[in-house]
Order: C-alpha cells, then sequence, then structure tokens
C-alpha cells in the first residue's frame, strides 16, 4: 500500500515537461522501485521460491570472488550467481579468507545463517 501511494505521488509522467519537480521525481521514483525490489528480494516468500535453485548453487558451486564493504558480503559462485549477505561481521569475514577452503567455511558459518538477497542468476 505504501509502495502504491509512494510510486503515484512520485510517478514522473505526474508532471509536465519543465516542472522543476519532474527531475525530483524520476530521482524519487528509482529509489522507491530499488526500495521495493530490495524488499522483495529478502522476503522469505522470495527465499522459499528460490530454495531449490540456492541450495544447488551453494551445495555445488564453489566460490568464484567475494567482496566485502560494510557489513554486506557479496559472493559471486562459479556457475554465475552472485548473492550478498548482510550483517557478516567483519571477524567471521577475516575468519573467510584467512580460511585455506573458503567455500566450506561458508557453508558452514555464512551460506545459510546470514539475511541474504540474490545479485544476479546463474549463467548457463
Amino acid at each position: 500500500t505504501v509502495y502504491r501511494k509512494l510510486v503515484k505521488e512520485w510517478h514522473p509522467d505526474k508532471f509536465q515537461e519543465g516542472d522543476p519537480l519532474k527531475a525530483q521525481a524520476e530521482s524519487k521514483s528509482k529509489v522507491i522501485i530499488d526500495a521495493y525490489q530490495f524488499l522483495v528480494s529478502i522476503n522469505p516468500e522470495t527465499h522459499v521460491q528460490n530454495k531449490e535453485e540456492y541450495l544447488l548453487t551453494t551445495s555445488t558451486s564453489g566460490i568464484d570472488d567475494f567482496s566485502y564493504k560494510g557489513v554486506t558480503l557479496k559472493i559471486t559462485f562459479q556457475n554465475g550467481s552472485t548473492y550478498e549477505y548482510f550483517n557478516v561481521q567483519k571477524g567471521t569475514y577475516q575468519k573467510l579468507v584467512n580460511s585455506p577452503t573458503q567455500a566450506r567455511f561458508a557453508r558452514r558459518h555464512i551460506l545459510h545463517s546470514h539475511l541474504y538477497r540474490n545479485v544476479s542468476k546463474a549463467t548457463l
């Protein structure tokens, strides 16, 4: 309901060309849509729908690359899927970096114990 109300209020088509609020509406509508997509991506229902694919990726595909910013860990798997994991503490990240078997460490301590979202799907 909040999403629909905000989209109606800040939809760029609502403003005439030359209106100073049109540019502001364009940027606000992008922020609103991005926020909505983020909330949908971390929703438990979304996780249930994609559980099979997620389990297949995390159990069979190794880690290709990862990066850490703030408390968000982004992992790219060898099948091309990329997931973001939230609230990963710096100590856990350091242990991942120093682990001789990073995929195994991630499976045990990160992949199934942190809130996550899919950033990009596997490439076939």
